[in-house]
């Protein structure tokens, strides 16, 4: 049998991510691989580029459901013109696959409930169909969400991923939906570049039919599109996180003024707020990997996470790892790798993990035999994906016990920067009792701030904030004003986790020395004249 006619194909693809995917289809169906298995949740989309594909190398493309059976590709549910009831049984349509003789391709939808253990008929079928299709023209596309391959298939799946869309199609999107409702007088789709630059990025991660429906969604509530669109978009995507059962959806408040002192964090920070635009793009650079907080127990690492998802305008996940570890063997790696996958798709993102030391204890040591080896895999698993992640997700990782973190988590690649939380500096303790008495509606000019701050050294951010709530509940209950003096007496009956556990806070400063990053500037630590006596001469 002469090969079919192959043409090249014309134009450029809207999606590199998706041509490239498209390309690796292409050329497994032109190597005669006869069964492809493509995980996605777009069996349409990936149907009209089987199309196109088929219609490049002149061949015919067929559509199989257990409801329609073995349809030529794009018949309407609603035509029985087409219909052939009798192939709804998947062996008779693999037999009708078989007796075609003219070169084809077959995309198999929701297949994978007949590649389950109790179906062995199917699965014996597809191994002949797959050893008589060899030197044919004909290849089967199973197009399905969940990925299911017996063992009796492994050496006859060909397995790929078919990724969501792509900043084009998005792109591509916008571009039709504004001109289809353009001539509405009641809707203004009258937007920027930068806002349009927005919305797409926001889209990603849905299907292109979950974009569409969402876009539609925005201008019914809003009657245009704009700022307003991406809080109706986030919410579309916390219904996908929700779903996933692995991760927690944010909704930040706290931004950088939230946040007192950490100045050498903070501009870290801002100078990579950009990296997720285009023009970072096209500048040539890559989008930011993450940062691993080392610290003091309540110094503000949690609470810089959740900074840095409202200063960039972006979703924050948080990692539950003790959702991870599930009681099957290999859930838990399974469900890592679901995490990542969710996390991925809904890019770009900042992925929380908060105590990445007591989440990853028991890869460590002796601590990995005692679950047989699952942390030291799951964690395993985190490693791999941290150093050859490609999509736009930072990372913000906590810790409060370096000696519980692997060494391999310390290496230069996995994060950009190490930086070391310490207790605040004077000027820093200042600035945390200014926000924290500003948030509960009272005025810093009345109190002497400079002597709450010295009575503050070696407190923390959150013990501060402690002391501030105590003074206000006795104030309350005596029905008396917030005074400097009643402050300093709340501060006073407070014994700060550095003395309790000085040396702890000791040796976690001495390890830092040399390997992580201050995240408050030397001028600010240095406290100069602040806690100096002061004489009368």
């Amino acid at each position: 049998m002469p090969e079919p006619k192959e043409t090249q194909p014309k134009g450029r693809p809207d999606d590199e991510a998706a041509a490239k995917k498209m390309s690796e289809i292409e050329v497994l169906i032109r190597a005669r691989y006869p069964l492809v298995y493509v995980i996605t949740w777009e069996e349409q989309r990936l149907l009209r580029h089987v199309m196109k594909i088929g219609s490049r190398l002149g061949k015919g493309v067929f559509e199989w459901s257990v409801t329609t059976g073995l349809v030529p590709a794009g018949t309407q549910v609603q035509s029985q013109k087409h219909r052939d009831t009798a192939t709804q049984d998947p062996l008779v349509a693999l037999d009708n696959v078989i007796e075609h003789v003219e070169p084809a391709l077959y995309v198999f939808k929701d297949f994978h409930p007949f590649l389950k253990g109790q179906n062995m008929a199917v699965i014996r079928r597809l191994r002949e169909v797959s050893s008589t299709m060899q030197n044919t023209y004909k290849t089967i596309i199973i197009a399905s969400p969940i990925f299911e391959l017996p063992a009796e298939l492994e050496k006859d799946l060909t397995v790929v991923d078919f990724d969501l869309p792509g900043e084009k199609e998005f792109a591509a999107l916008v571009t039709r939906i504004i001109d289809e409702v353009k001539g509405n007088p009641k809707l203004n789709v009258a937007i920027d570049n930068h806002t349009r630059e927005q919305i797409v990025h926001a889209l990603l991660g849905l299907t292109l039919v979950e974009a569409e429906n969402v876009l539609a969604k925005t201008l019914v509530e809003h009657r245009s599109l704009g700022e307003k669109s991406l809080d109706v978009i986030y919410n579309e995507k916390r219904q996908i996180i929700r779903k996933s059962g692995l991760l927690e959806y944010y909704d930040a408040e706290e931004d950088l003024s939230s946040v007192g002192g950490l100045d050498a964090l903070k501009s870290w920070l801002l100078k990579r707020s950009v990296a997720f635009t285009d023009q970072a793009r096209q500048f040539g650079l890559p989008a930011p990997k993450g940062v691993l907080l080392l610290g003091v127990q309540g110094c503000g690492k949690s609470l810089m996470a959740k900074t840095i998802s409202n200063t960039w305008k972006l979703p924050l996940l948080r990692f539950d790892v003790g959702k991870v570890f599930g009681s099957l063997v290999g859930s838990s790696e399974q469900n890592i790798r679901r995490a990542i996958k969710v996390a991925e798709s809904v890019a770009p993102v900042v992925f929380w993990i908060d105590e990445i030391d007591k989440a990853f204890r028991g890869s460590r040591g002796s601590g990995a035999s005692t679950d047989s080896g699952t942390s030291a895999r799951v964690f395993g698993a985190f490693l791999t994906w941290l150093s050859e992640k490609n999509k736009p997700v930072f990372v913000v990782a906590t810790a409060n016990d370096v000696s519980m973190l692997p060494p391999e988590l310390l290496r230069k690649g996995r994060f950009d920067e190490i930086f070391f939380v310490d207790l605040p500096a004077f000027v820093e303790r200042r600035a945390i009792l200014d926000i924290h008495l500003k948030k509960r509606r009272i005025d810093p000019a009345s109190f002497d701030m400079d002597a709450l701050a010295r009575a503050c050294s070696g407190y923390s951010g959150a013990e501060i904030e402690e002391a501030i709530i105590s003074s206000m509940f006795d104030a309350f209950y005596e029905k008396q004003p917030i005074t400097t003096q009643r402050l300093l007496e709340s501060i006073g009956q407070t014994v700060p986790l550095s003395k309790t556990m000085s040396e702890e806070v000791d040796g976690l400063r001495k390890w830092a020395e040399g390997r992580a990053r201050r995240a408050t500037s030397d001028a600010i630590a240095a406290e100069p004249g602040a806690d100096k006596r002061k004489l009368e001469i």
